[in-house]
């Protein structure tokens, strides 16, 4: 769900851009800024994998997250759909996604004109 904090963001639309999330090498990865858990602090060191429309961001501790990249002026919805996530605007081109306890910073390029 979008986030009723930024009501710019619905006039907006969000595309990722993470250009270096091409196929996966063992010593390249993108790495994102995240928070994990109630307590986490900002860290960049979430790597972060795309295949496609599919987003995979990792945590330390093994766990991880799906996302969709979506075309309605979304950005991004989970890709499970188990729980809601909330999206803002944190800067020039960046957002901020929430879902649980769980928090990201991704890099996005925000145009106006979408629906």
């Amino acid at each position: 769900m979008m986030n009723d904090r930024v009501p710019l963001i619905g006039m907006l639309c969000c595309c990722i851009a993470l250009m270096g999330c091409g196929p996966r090498e063992e010593n390249a990865r993108t790495r994102i800024e995240c928070a994990i858990g109630p307590h986490g602090d900002w860290a960049a060191s979430c790597p972060i994998e795309r295949q496609g429309d599919l987003l995979t961001l990792r945590h330390a501790d093994g766990g991880f997250r799906r996302f969709r990249i979506v075309a309605d002026g979304r950005g991004v919805v989970p890709a499970d759909g188990a729980e809601d996530a909330s999206i803002s605007i944190v800067g020039k081109g960046r957002i901020e996604i929430r879902i649980g306890e769980d928090r990201y910073r991704l890099p996005a390029l925000l145009s106006q004109g979408a629906r």
